[in-house]
């Protein structure tokens, strides 16, 4: 038998958090994702199965906290839904099995790194980051944009001086480089 050790996005065996100022930049290991498209001439029923499990099913620029499980809109007919990894590992067969064939559901978890940026100058520093307007985007609101050359989402949260980045795996260093620049601009 293999002895295999999980690694967090950005390399270690535990999730990293850096403090700069008032800032602090948590990388997040312990969500799990997964995106749901609809099918073709089943959309109405995709977003009955996502209201049913989040409250509504968000719309375009729209992320909706859930117990446990948030999802937020990627694009037409397309989410992506999240929660504790924990107590959903399996959360892609969870969602599989609940929009049976009316979505075709993905597995996410291991292709994403989500980076949660808190603290008062948040929006200073995200305005450093990317083009997105974050005084106008109030929590519940997502967005998808460019930072540092990499395609990401940034999804506003509540408290207010939160905000989750969810970029690819694949350019996390990267991503947390840029973060941390901008936040110590701010600093």
């Amino acid at each position: 038998m293999h002895d295999l050790t999980p690694i967090a996005p950005l390399g270690g065996t535990a999730p990293r958090e850096d403090v700069v100022g008032t800032l602090t930049l948590t990388e997040r290991p312990d969500v799990a994702l997964a995106s749901v498209a609809a099918r073709l001439g089943r959309e109405a029923e995709v977003r009955g199965h996502l209201t049913d499990l989040l409250g509504r099913a968000p719309g375009p620029g729209e992320a909706v906290q859930g117990d446990p499980e948030t999802g937020f809109w990627t694009g037409p007919d397309q989410w992506m839904v999240d929660a504790p990894h924990d107590t959903h590992e399996d959360l892609a067969d969870r969602l599989e099995a609940r929009m049976g064939e009316a979505a075709s559901v993905t597995e996410q978890t291991d292709a994403w790194a989500c980076l949660d940026l808190r603290g008062e100058a948040m929006e200073e520093a995200m305005a450093r980051l990317c083009a997105l307007d974050l005084p106008s985007m109030a929590p519940g609101t997502a967005q998808r944009t460019t930072i540092h050359h990499v395609g990401c989402f940034v999804i506003r949260r509540d408290p207010p001086d939160g905000t989750r980045i969810v970029g690819p795996r694949a350019s996390a260093g990267s991503l947390h480089h840029a973060i941390l620049g901008a936040m110590r601009s701010v600093a």
